[in-house]
């Protein structure tokens, strides 16, 4: 991302009576705590000179909520200073809510029984913003956007920040002395209004959201890559490219996938930290885009009119030597004829990954049922895992295999080698996600896992399966001590009793099939 003062002037101006912003003062909560380092300093002089520069009245300051959705609040120009001096406050509750809204736990009892009691009564947390993350929004006018990290109000991290969860997991990989690259691959769905002028809004309540908006499709599907049909779109396309680039991603791709309405984007690889902000941020961009723009866009894996083909997350990854920079997951090159080897870091002759490589692969194979619930944490993502369908429904690794949970890619090749995990669904969290990840990988490589060999069969019936639905994988998260152990208890019962809730509200609803099945039957 281009530093604030690199940044392109085209997205404000200097409105009319526009005042310089004010210095943040000194000794507020930020300073008291020191949580801003020399970066963050840095990067906040630059935003103050952007803002005037560009003449900013608005600045939206977010995080990412358990679910991978952003929360915050919009600020106005002259509340900023108070903003990067304190922070802003917002309610605890939004850490305990499950994807309708309704809070799971019981704050106002005394019995929520997380974090000590920090979130009884729905006291505040922090927002204090990440200043290194600041842009500004291409698509709203004279608005600025910043990430932000959160915390409780005597300056302890916020039990359940999933943007800190992953750092910490980050800073245990780096003190084995690796860093981790990450690819991101999103497929999505975009669709029109079914009817001019129809309602958008669905009211509903917490635990009980209102209907979905109706849509039509803007493309048939079952043409994948089609050149013609991806020009038919390419309105759309080119707003997503301005809208993208615009924001500073690193946008790689924009490609018409298999299903209709499907497309999918890709990311350059970069430092994992950055890519899950570029994951989080990159979402959130497409869907305002389009929303702005008449359409309606999701990464809900399996809409109902995904007929042909579901979306997934496919999440490309590899670690880097923290001491040299060089590749670690490449194997070594094949011994000369004669000579000698016998390294404990030597790859046998043809092997396509490094054995750190495989030890890590194989966390990930081991640990796949319980990392489900955080690749895939939604009810809908498991209607993904199907048989011949490019999704992967065994836990088994191939090389180039695009059935296989987790795919090698680039062995012996350009670029290097990578894990590609092609389990998760669009909708993840991209923080407790790639955590996952690592927390697999690295229990892999202390205990000297070993993947197998690859498979040819992605689909055999006999291999162990992945789980059939979200209940089955939160079964396998509490069977599973490894995230636990590395995210703490108290994460693992946060996280799972949300999805559980979500669950059981799932389990009890009557669906549109069981109506048809037995209504008039019986």
């Amino acid at each position: 991302m281009r530093s604030a003062d690199e940044r392109p002037r085209a997205h404000g101006g200097d409105g009319p009576g526009a005042r310089p912003l004010a210095s943040a003062a000194t000794g507020g909560f930020v300073e008291r705590h020191g949580l801003w380092d020399e970066r963050q300093h840095v990067a906040a002089g630059h935003f103050r000179r952007v803002i005037d520069e560009l003449g900013l009245d608005k600045v939206r300051f977010s995080f990412a909520d358990q679910h991978g959705v952003l929360r915050g609040k919009t600020l106005t120009r002259e509340a900023v200073p108070g903003a990067l001096r304190s922070g802003v406050t917002a309610p605890s509750s939004l850490l305990l809510k499950d994807t309708s809204g309704r809070t799971v736990f019981p704050v106002f009892s005394g019995g929520d029984g997380l974090a000590g009691g920090r979130f009884a009564g729905v006291g505040d947390i922090v927002l204090v913003p990440d200043m290194t993350t600041f842009r500004v929004l291409p698509w709203a006018e004279r608005t600025g956007w910043i990430l932000c990290d959160l915390y409780h109000p005597d300056g302890t991290p916020a039990a359940f920040c999933s943007r800190g969860l992953l750092r910490g997991r980050l800073a245990a990989l780096a003190d084995a002395g690796y860093d981790l690259t990450v690819g991101v691959e999103l497929e999505f769905h975009v669709y029109r209004p079914a009817a001019e002028g129809a309602a958008s809004v669905g009211v509903g309540r917490p635990g009980a959201p209102g209907p979905a908006p109706e849509v039509a499709p803007l493309s048939s599907g079952s043409q994948l890559l089609h050149e013609e049909g991806l020009d038919r779109l390419d309105d759309l396309v080119d707003l997503l490219y301005r809208g993208l680039t615009g924001l500073d991603l690193p946008l790689r791709s924009l490609e018409l996938e298999f299903g209709p309405s499907q497309l999918e984007l890709t990311l350059d690889a970069r430092d994992a930290a950055q890519a899950a902000d570029d994951a989080l941020l990159a979402r959130a961009a497409v869907r305002q885009i389009c929303r702005r723009n008449g359409y309606h866009a999701t990464f809900m894996s399996r809409p109902a009119t995904a007929e042909t083909a579901s979306s997934g997350w496919h999440l490309h990854q590899s670690l880097r030597h923290r001491a040299t920079g060089e590749a670690a997951f490449d194997p070594a090159p094949d011994p000369v004829p004669g000579s000698v080897s016998g390294s404990v870091s030597d790859s046998a002759p043809g092997e396509p990954l490094s054995p750190v490589a495989r030890h890590y692969l194989a966390g990930l194979l081991e640990h796949a049922p319980a990392a489900t619930v955080f690749t895939t944490p939604t009810v809908n993502g498991y209607k993904r895992y199907l048989p011949m369908s490019l999704a992967p429904d065994r836990v088994v690794w191939g090389i180039d295999n695009k059935g296989a949970m987790v795919r090698v890619v680039g062995a012996r090749g350009e670029g290097g080698a990578r894990l590609e995990n092609r389990s998760g669904e669009p909708a993840a969290n991209p923080y407790l996600y790639i955590a996952s990840q690592v927390v697999s990988g690295m229990d892999g490589m202390a205990r000297r896992l070993d993947p197998g060999p690859p498979t040819t069969d992605p689909y055999d019936t006999g291999a162990r399966g992945l789980p059939g639905s979200l209940g089955q994988a939160l079964n396998a998260l509490d069977a599973d001590p490894v995230f636990a152990k590395a995210l703490g208890q108290d994460v693992v019962s946060w996280f799972t009793t949300i999805k559980r809730a979500e669950f059981a509200r799932y389990l009890a609803h009557v669906s549109d099939w069981e109506q048809r099945e037995y209504f008039d039957l019986v």
